[in-house]
């Protein structure tokens, strides 16, 4: 039952791949129909060691089922062996999330991400950090399995959407540049988009030609760039300093 259940979810729902994916997505309300667990005493003895929690949510959820059938299900084993299927949040609900106004945390926008991995990242940080939602412009989809891998379950703890770069929140736009001023300077406000470009060819003529405010990270001479998700931490660090979410 539980093998039949997850092919016939497995097609309109969000892939939670490994323990901490579970977890997180179950302590910030995601709903969950199905999840599976090589070994199932293994998974709940994290759960009383990392997530008490959620143990019993947990110890509610899990089938056991042998490794074979576990591997089959899910494109890349997870060390933990645990799987499950989420269900993906309303997008009119994400949408309403973002829009909503005042905001108490940022908006942070990649724009045109190219790697997955880094985009599940930057999730998992605005989680950490208290923001509104994360936003994504182009083609990346920033529910992809590798996405919601790389972001350990968080897009349940944040408003995660793809939109295009005319139809972004509401909110002064604050672009990460070069050639913007040193963001030491500048306060970050509680409504701001932060926006930040692909570590390959930075910010689109676009989205840079709608910033109310260019920025610029501290950085060595002749150092390139940063990482995408290092980028955002210290950004998001930045407004955290003025009494943000994460500092409050």
């Amino acid at each position: 039952m539980t093998v039949t259940s997850w092919h016939r979810l497995a097609g309109t729902s969000v892939l939670l791949d490994g323990f901490h994916a579970l977890k997180h997505a179950v302590r910030f309300g995601a709903e969950v129909p199905v999840a599976v667990a090589v070994d199932r005493q293994a998974a709940l003895a994290l759960a009383d060691e990392l997530a008490p929690d959620v143990r019993d949510a947990l110890d509610a959820l899990l089938t056991e089922v042998p490794e074979p059938v576990y591997a089959s299900l899910v494109p890349r084993p997870h060390p933990t062996a645990v799987a499950a299927l989420a269900v993906r949040p309303s997008r009119a609900a994400r949408l309403e999330q973002l829009a909503r106004t005042p905001r108490t945390a940022p908006v942070v926008v990649l724009d045109q991400p190219r790697n997955l991995g880094n985009a599940g990242a930057v999730i998992r940080l605005a989680a950490g950090f208290g923001a509104t939602g994360v936003v994504t412009t182009g083609t990346l989809d920033p529910w992809h399995p590798t996405v919601v891998r790389g972001g350990a379950g968080l897009h349940f703890a944040t408003a995660v959407e793809r939109l295009g770069t005319d139809g972004l929140p509401p909110g002064p736009l604050f672009a990460l540049d070069p050639e913007g001023d040193d963001i030491r300077g500048v306060q970050l406000p509680d409504d701001a988009l932060l926006a930040f470009g692909s570590e390959r060819s930075g910010l689109s003529p676009e989205l840079r030609s709608r910033a109310d405010h260019l920025l610029a990270l501290p950085m060595r001479p002749q150092v390139s760039s940063y990482n995408l998700a290092t980028s955002v931490a210290m950004a998001l660090y930045h407004w955290s300093l003025g009494g943000g979410a994460a500092g409050r």
